[in-house]
């Protein structure tokens, strides 16, 4: 593995939670893809352009920007390993050739001073130890005059799938589901924290706009209550209960899940994030 200095996050997303976003890419690209158009249009992509991706998963954000920048190109950057893994055979497959992908941590990876025209990310960048040192190595690697755009959590009450997995509580010992301002999920829920980041790592034009998708999270309740609770914060709620408060908290979460399920019998949860716009001055 590279010089990782966020080695906390490295080692989980290496770890179990890794494997299973790589397992489950499609999966995760239902729930999230709703966010893809909006992200892409905000960074304003050029056919030309050097675009990073950062926290790019298993590629899907990274395959689409490449796709815009067809006489430019693609780098993915990722602390897993298993997802990096996945991401490459994806664009082979999907015969994507624009793009390359690289395991590093964003505070401190080399990615050469204005080496790209534009960095985005869906969800990748609310996981840094020092986000301003991150922040800042971006801008670095960004022309001046380039943009920075990302999608990160809102407010996580604004969140259906929150809503959901606290249906648990009394059950299992839900406690919360983040912090801003502590690497995690909702690290960047505040916009003024974001706008504070972003200003001290020399990032001008700094817009923070609502956005709100709908994803897919199953096909019916059952399945989609099985899915919630394999994700990292499901498998942590479900460890710390027995067999039988297991069993009805999984009882529970279907229950609440009915109430999502669309015509066609998908569960469909409502997302709200922050699409977070900014650039680096033209010197």
């Amino acid at each position: 593995m590279p010089d990782i200095v966020n080695t906390e996050q490295a080692q989980a997303w290496n770890g179990p939670e890794g494997v299973h976003w790589a397992r489950n890419q499609d999966r995760w690209n239902a729930v999230n893809g709703g966010f893809d158009e909006p992200l892409l249009d905000a960074a304003r992509i050029t056919a030309t352009d050097r675009v990073l991706d950062l926290g790019c998963g298993s590629g899907q954000t990274t395959r689409l920007a490449a796709l815009r920048a067809p006489r430019g190109h693609a780098l993915g950057l990722d602390l897993s390993g298993p997802m990096l893994t996945e991401a490459q055979a994806r664009a082979e497959r999907e015969g994507v050739a624009n793009v390359a992908f690289v395991q590093g941590d964003a505070q401190t990876h080399d990615f050469g001073a204005a080496s790209f025209d534009v960095a985005i990310s869906r969800y990748g960048v609310m996981f840094y130890a020092d986000p301003e040192a991150a922040f800042g190595n971006i801008g670095r690697a960004l022309r001046p005059g380039g943009r920075l755009a990302f999608v990160c959590p809102a407010d996580a009450r604004l969140n259906d799938w929150v809503a959901a997995m606290e249906s648990l509580r009394g059950i299992v010992p839900a406690g919360d589901f983040g912090q801003p301002g502590l690497p995690g999920m909702f690290s960047l829920a505040v916009p003024d924290r974001v706008r504070a980041i972003l200003t001290t790592a020399g990032f001008t034009g700094i817009a923070v706009d609502r956005a709100q998708a709908y994803g897919t999270w199953g096909q019916g309740a059952e399945d989609a209550a099985d899915f919630l609770l394999s994700t990292g914060p499901g498998r942590h709620l479900m460890e710390q209960a027995g067999a039988a408060d297991q069993a009805r908290a999984r009882d529970t979460l279907t229950a609440h899940l009915r109430a999502y399920e669309t015509a066609d019998g998908t569960v469909r949860l409502r997302s709200t994030s922050w699409l977070v716009t900014a650039s680096v001055p033209v010197t």
